[in-house]
């Protein structure tokens, strides 16, 4: 299952690194960017995060906070950002409910079950307005900010 364009984000709230929770009623009323990815501190994951990390400064003037999301804890998030000095919230899914309603976990062709990396600019409406799924990493950063200037 994908989220299309124009399709009710599904709503979530779900513990930061610090145990915060953040949640999609409390974004609601701006746009933002969601990804989700497998794994803290691996080889793809940190090339999409040191891009996203790279670029913040021109996501902060859009006025679109980046949250990333996967399985691990908060301890592991907090160890991911401060060896890359990432500086936007990493939520905590680990029964995967929220991967689940964003069409994030199911099978990967040639790679079996699991985390389907995939991204959503969601609007102030708490619509999709953009979603991506099997992203390549690299270069996805720059990706999302065309779309978010086209």
């Amino acid at each position: 299952m994908q989220l299309e364009t124009g399709a009710p984000a599904p709503r979530f709230e779900l513990p930061d690194e610090n145990g915060k929770n953040v949640s999609s009623d409390s974004l609601k009323g701006k746009t933002y960017f969601l990804y989700f990815y497998p794994k803290d501190d691996t080889p793809g994951c940190t090339t999409e995060a040191c891009q996203l990390n790279d670029n913040l400064t021109q996501f902060k003037a859009l006025g679109v906070p980046v949250i990333g999301v996967s399985q691990d804890d908060a301890a592991s998030h907090q160890a991911f950002q401060k060896k890359y000095g990432l500086n936007f919230s990493l939520l905590t899914d680990t029964d995967r409910k929220v991967h689940n309603a964003y069409g994030a976990w199911g099978e990967r062709p040639g790679r079996g079950e699991g985390v389907i990396r995939s991204s959503f600019l969601i609007d102030p409406q708490g619509k999709v307005k953009k979603s991506w799924y099997f992203v390549k990493p690299d270069g996805h950063a720059l990706e999302v900010l065309q779309a978010l200037q086209g």
